[in-house]
């Protein structure tokens, strides 16, 4: 009897002990064993930070902040709060301005300390921006606080992105950098391109951008050439090298003419334009003799192709017309003799003719 109220009396302070653990348990996030249950992380941990040393100075501001970070919402093992979202739109503001500044100051200061030609200069330029923006990322990075392996699945959706969607645009930004190193293409060349037509023109490069050169042609037509074509295709770059550019033009004289006089006209119509060079000369080459006119070709030879190559064949032309007006050379048309073979049917024709003429001539008498 005794050993029995005893075991009864153990018993409900056994259940006591039971209940009053797991109120414990349920109080501090463990479970009923008494292992701590894992809270909700922040992925932003400059939240805190923010909330902690406000709240040492100010107990009204903590309460704003406390309010602030009490709305939130739990996502499995991630808790972002109003407090999280308002910290990362002000560093990434804050960040955003100071990168932009700083590049700005960088380009300036470039600019000020070095002479580089326009193509290593805009290299220079591009090289400052992707180094003092990439900074910028990892220190607003730090400065949230933010734990990288909760942005394992982002990050992972985000290289996807860039690996399909955005490989064009990561293959022409290295192609702009490429052609800036190789210094094959830069601002001020002049080069010729293909319309969608397939018409070739010729036209100024402009801008070497991220993604695409801008090109001007003369009737002021602006194409944006992705990076990586030019890179990967044929292009003809008339300022290379040099910008000296020769221009052929065209000239067909009447074989009875002197030639020889045509030829010396020829090349004072060249030299009376301001913009065809004096070194080297014009040249006055005998092509062929056509079917029906003497061929010559004026060779010229011009430093601004950017100023148009058109205009200057205009010039010439115009030039020598008033001189071979002048001197009585004639410019050839194409002309064409018929002749008639003489059959039976073509007699009567005559016949015929002549008849009707000499009937109308008797009634006209």
């Amino acid at each position: 009897m005794t050993t029995t109220a005893t075991v009864d009396a153990v018993e409900p302070a056994a259940a006591e002990g039971a209940t009053d653990a797991a109120a414990e348990a349920a109080s501090t996030g463990a479970d009923a064993s008494g292992v701590p249950s894992p809270a909700p992380e922040t992925p932003v941990a400059a939240a805190d930070e923010i909330k902690e040393a406000v709240g040492a100075k100010s107990e009204t501001a903590k309460g704003i902040l406390d309010t602030l970070d009490s709305m939130a919402i739990s996502a499995g093992d991630m808790r972002i709060s109003l407090l999280d979202a308002l910290v990362v739109v002000v560093v990434i503001v804050g960040v955003y301005i100071a990168a932009w500044v700083l590049t700005r100051v960088a380009k300036s200061a470039l600019k000020r300390m070095t002479k580089l030609d326009p193509s290593q200069m805009l290299l220079a330029d591009k090289l400052v921006s992707l180094v003092v923006w990439g900074l910028a990322i990892l220190v607003g990075i730090d400065m949230l606080g933010i734990d990288l392996t909760a942005l394992a699945v982002f990050s992972g959706a985000f290289g996807l992105a860039i690996g399909f969607g955005l490989q064009k645009t990561f293959g022409n930004l290295i192609a702009g950098i490429i052609l800036l190193m190789d210094r094959s293409i830069k601002p001020g060349d002049v080069i010729a391109i293909a319309d969608q037509s397939g018409a070739t023109t010729f036209g100024q490069i402009r801008k070497i951008g991220i993604r695409a050169v801008s090109i001007t042609t003369r009737d002021e037509k602006e194409y944006l050439i992705p990076n990586e074509n030019l890179m990967i295709n044929q292009v003809e770059n008339w300022s290379y090298s040099s910008k000296n550019v020769r221009i052929q033009v065209p000239v067909g004289v009447s074989y009875n003419c002197d030639i020889k006089r045509a030829e010396q006209l020829m090349l004072e119509a060249a030299g009376s334009v301001d913009r065809i060079l004096k070194t080297p000369p014009p040249t006055v080459w005998l092509d062929q003799y056509g079917a029906s006119s003497v061929d010559f070709v004026i060779h010229c030879w011009i430093r601004d192709p950017e100023e148009g190559v058109g205009n200057i064949r205009s010039a010439v032309l115009k030039k020598l017309w008033d001189l071979f007006q002048a001197e009585g050379i004639e410019i050839p048309f194409p002309q064409n003799d018929i002749n008639l073979r003489r059959n039976a049917e073509f007699d009567q024709l005559v016949a015929a003719i002549a008849q009707r003429v000499d009937s109308k001539g008797a009634s006209g008498d």
